[in-house]
């Protein structure tokens, strides 16, 4: 089956097997010393509860007994315990002889606790889901800070009602003013409530307001606010004067007094719901603006071939080449069962272990069950150098086609720090301003946590205000900056002023209503952006213009943005499947050696 043409050194690609796996468990070891410390601890044991038991079966349930009972004993006698309780009862005196149940020590070696993948949290309540098998209506209690998170998050929760405790509206009045962005959301809550409340006399109030009345038909539930004081018993020690102990009183209250109707409390507070938790009361997260409830889910850009795929889909295969942007690619038209789970612009990779040629593509189109596939340009050869820049696995090459293609306008990278999101970006961007002169210059910006607030009143430019937020840029130019050394320090000097001078740095907080024309935009630590700021953002491309995602979504700064709410997983999630987009989420570090190890034993 003929193959696309790759460099027939392909080393620099890691092999899948060389990627540490992060959920690997320790082999379990067979210990020697633990039979001959097990086995007279076993002995005794059994000896200590022989003396005044003539029943075998009695025997052995004393035995378990006893090892529950001596927690020294039970990490290394549970499982022989299990297996004696197994055996017939006449076989129990044997224990005393040779101790054969202690062969079951090699399988009691668990993995570390620190690689074992976090569990998976239930996001509704118990309450909750009670009533959702039953198809009986919730009310909903929010707390202050889901509105403060989600203006909209009145109107998102179906046929269910929503009830907002006089605290919530107090705190909503204390939040109101500033220019930052809960400030913000904090109005426009008060804005749409005094729509809602608007023409409506005491009685509707108190009856509770269709929430469908602003045009909101998912919205099918009421609105109820607290119109009188409600008193309920909360544990002596919690402070009466605390907004949050004032809105666990209601949701008590609630429940007293709404007997068999379900009241759960809405909080993106981790603390308020332990709380709510501990007081016994059903409590859950906001998760309607949840993009993925599992982050292992997210959209990765890179899919492996199965090994048989061009046996299943190369019989009616057709190839040719084309010359595009200098470079000369070859194409596939394949037809299969697997082309349907494809994506446009996913990367596709086959790693045969026979030691052929592996094959790196691309899909460009797919039409039903057929796709064409694009063979990528090889950046981990010298003779491909990005600014001096080669790719170091497998990851890093798939980006640097994303960063190169100049028929791609927005573009995302993931990966845990050290990947090389910076550099990779930062050198696709030199390459394309000063080399190729496809952009005008280059514009770097990153989110001052906390984001929206001033960068502040010292005297200085915005970019003086802005150099100690970017740090890493700074540290790769440096990497980037190495030319030769034929032109000298003054050489060196005015490659580096000629940089500077291509690369602006701007803030977040004055880009709303910017229109940017052929230019390079790249966004730091977008893990960071809420999803409303995140389309501010990208809305502000012109003709021309490319932007660039970065970021790390296990590293969130911003309050009561999760994985699956930040504004990264958000655009990663609506841009797949885009002939004008593309995302790779960067596996392997590349920092050096050091950082390698660090990342992995510390």
């Amino acid at each position: 089956m003929p193959l696309p043409k790759l460099p027939s050194k392909p080393a620099t690609i890691l092999a899948t097997q060389d990627y540490p796996s992060a959920g690997a468990a320790r082999p379990a070891t067979k210990t020697p010393a633990a039979k001959k410390v097990a086995a007279p601890m076993i002995e005794a044991a059994i000896a200590e509860v022989a003396k005044p038991v003539r029943n075998a079966a009695t025997k052995i349930k004393q035995v378990a007994a006893l090892m529950v009972a001596k927690p020294a004993l039970a990490p290394v006698a549970a499982a022989p315990v299990a297996a004696v309780a197994a055996a017939p009862a006449k076989a129990a005196p044997a224990a005393k002889g040779k101790v054969t149940p202690i062969k079951s020590v090699k399988r009691v070696e668990q993995p570390h606790p620190a690689k074992h993948k976090a569990v998976e949290v239930q996001l509704k309540s118990s309450a909750s889901r009670a009533a959702d098998q039953r198809g009986i209506s919730k009310l909903f209690v929010l707390d202050t800070n889901v509105l403060m998170h989600d203006p909209s998050s009145l109107f998102r929760f179906e046929e269910h009602d929503v009830y907002l405790p006089m605290m919530t509206l107090e705190e909503l009045d204390n939040h109101k003013k500033g220019m930052t962005e809960v400030a913000r959301n904090a109005r426009q809550v008060s804005r749409t409530l005094d729509a809602l409340i608007s023409n409506t006399d005491d009685d509707a109030i108190e009856h509770g307001i269709l929430l469908s009345k602003l045009g909101n038909k998912d919205a099918k539930g009421r609105l109820f606010f607290q119109t009188r004081l409600q008193s309920a018993d909360l544990p002596a020690g919690l402070p009466v004067g605390k907004a949050d102990n004032q809105i666990l009183a209601v949701v008590r209250s609630l429940e007293s007094e709404q007997e068999g109707r379900p009241v759960v409390l809405v909080s993106k507070d981790i603390n308020m719901r332990i709380k709510a938790r501990a007081l016994g009361l059903p409590a859950e997260d906001y998760f309607n603006d949840h993009v993925l409830e599992d982050t292992d889910l997210l959209y990765s850009g890179i899919v492996q071939l199965p090994d048989d795929f061009w046996n299943k889909h190369g019989k009616d295969m057709e190839s040719w080449q084309e010359s595009k942007n200098g470079y000369s690619s070859t194409f596939y038209r394949v037809t299969g069962p697997f082309i349907p789970s494809l994506l446009v612009n996913q990367f596709i990779y086959l790693e045969p272990k026979n030691g052929e040629t592996p094959f790196y593509g691309q899909v460009k189109q797919i039409n039903g069950k057929t796709a064409v596939l694009q063979t990528l340009r090889d950046f981990s050869h010298t003779k491909n150098n990005v600014w001096g820049v080669t790719a170091r696995n497998r990851e890093q090459n798939f980006a640097l086609n994303l960063l190169m293609n100049p028929e791609c306008d927005f573009v995302t990278l993931l990966g845990q720090a050290g990947t090389g999101k910076t550099l990779l970006a930062l050198a696709a961007g030199l390459a394309q301003v000063l080399e190729t002169k496809l952009y005008n210059e280059i514009i770097v910006t990153r989110v001052t946590v906390p984001v929206g607030e001033d960068i502040g009143f010292l005297p200085g430019t915005e970019e003086e205000k802005m150099s100690p937020w970017m740090g890493a840029f700074d540290d790769n130019l440096e990497v980037l900056n190495k030319s030769d050394s034929d032109g000298g320090e003054w050489g060196r000097a005015a490659t580096q002023d000629l940089i500077r001078s291509r690369i602006k740095i701007k803030s977040l907080n004055f880009m709303r209503g910017r229109t940017f024309v052929n230019k390079f935009l790249i966004i730091d630590e977008a893990q960071n952006l809420t999803p409303k700021q995140v389309k501010t953002l990208v809305t502000r491309a012109g003709p021309g213009t490319k932007i660039l995602c970065l970021g790390n979504i296990a590293q969130i700064d911003t309050p009561y943005l999760t994985e699956g709410s930040s504004g990264l997983t958000y655009v990663v999630d609506r841009f797949k499947g885009w002939t004008h987009s593309g995302h790779v989420t960067l596996a392997r570090g590349e920092r050096s050696r050091l950082a390698d190890h660090a990342s992995e034993v510390l």
